[in-house]
């Protein structure tokens, strides 16, 4: 097996990381992630590249992107994402693994867009009950805090919370891991890293109806004033 893990730079998929690494010593070769080109940030999470970049160091692996327009069409993602899976097919990879949990149209989705290409998907952690993974997670040292807050189902005063925090005070409505899009994270310690990112917070931006919080990387900026980070964020509506 060679996997290629789909990396949105959130808590499920760094799960989905250390769940592999523990079923398929050696087999996980790289991370794959959507960018939203016109503002060089993941998709819908709108982390920067810089962070994703060290997401990757720390994980050890290498950084694979797909990126994508702003607006971004369905056909156009598709596009992109199929030229993606035939390079990685090419250079050895047979499966592509997700950090899903339950949503069965997102499942037949990617297991649709793989159908035929010689890349099998994985999804390692689906049907886990979310509260239980969630409280796993933070256990296990994994360190969050929320990017993206959609103010349709929690306040606004969520983006940029540690995750454990917000995890205390989630609305009884939203799932603890955010599965139907309540909200999005970025991971910055666990154990599928070798060492936790330094990363400082900045703006928090509305995009409504969604609510972004950024954060930028410290370990080359220590001496940048925290006003510095950009505030302008991009959705990506096909990821």
């Amino acid at each position: 097996m060679r996997i290629l893990v789909s990396w949105s730079s959130g808590k499920d998929s760094a799960w989905t990381l250390h769940v592999l690494r523990s079923q398929y010593p050696g087999a996980v070769a790289g991370l794959l992630t959507s960018l939203n080109s016109s503002v060089d940030r993941v998709s819908m999470h709108g982390v920067r590249r810089e962070i994703l970049e060290a997401q990757a160091a720390a994980a050890g692996l290498p950084l694979r992107t797909i990126p994508l327009p702003y607006p971004c069409s369905n056909e156009i993602y598709e596009q992109q994402l199929a030229t993606a899976v035939q390079t990685a097919r090419a250079d050895g990879f047979t499966h592509v693994a997700f950090g899903d949990l339950f949503l069965e149209d997102v499942r037949r989705y990617r297991e649709d867009r793989l159908r035929g290409t010689g890349l099998a998907p994985l999804f390692p952690l689906w049907g886990l009950p979310t509260r239980e993974l969630a409280e796993d997670m933070i256990a296990a040292g994994v360190r969050a805090v929320l990017t993206c807050v959609d103010t349709r189902t929690l306040p606004r005063e969520f983006a940029g919370l540690d995750f454990a925090d917000a995890l205390r005070s989630l609305p009884a409505a939203v799932d603890p891991c955010g599965e139907r899009g309540e909200f999005h994270t970025c991971v910055t310690a666990g154990p599928m890293f070798a060492r936790p990112l330094t990363v400082r917070a900045g703006q928090i931006v509305d995009r409504d109806p969604f609510v972004f919080a950024d954060f930028e990387s410290t370990a080359d900026t220590a001496d940048q004033p925290a006003n510095s980070t950009c505030t302008r964020f991009g959705i990506n509506p096909a990821s």
